[in-house]
């Protein structure tokens, strides 16, 4: 799956993704891009949604944690979006 997709898919759902972190070790996140499951005070102030142009990397909120996290494309494993 490509970037892009990715992204559209993080903006109308919450999806597992499960991916090796750059430290080697494997992490499984639930996370989204969409503005109704992130609280007001975590909305990115521009109209990004969260989305860096970085080419390889997503940055998406983590629903577990209640946080920003950030995944390379290149190192995931599985993407899974209900």
């Amino acid at each position: 799956m490509d970037r892009e997709t990715m992204v559209e898919q993080l903006r109308s759902k919450v999806c597992t993704v499960t991916f090796t972190k750059v430290n080697g070790e494997e992490r499984v996140m639930e996370c989204t891009l969409m503005d109704s499951a992130i609280p007001e005070s975590k909305r990115p102030k521009d109209d990004s949604n969260g989305v860096q142009r970085t080419i390889n990397v997503i940055s998406a909120f983590d629903v577990r944690k209640a946080d920003w996290r950030s995944f390379r494309v290149e190192n995931v494993k599985e993407f899974v979006c209900p």
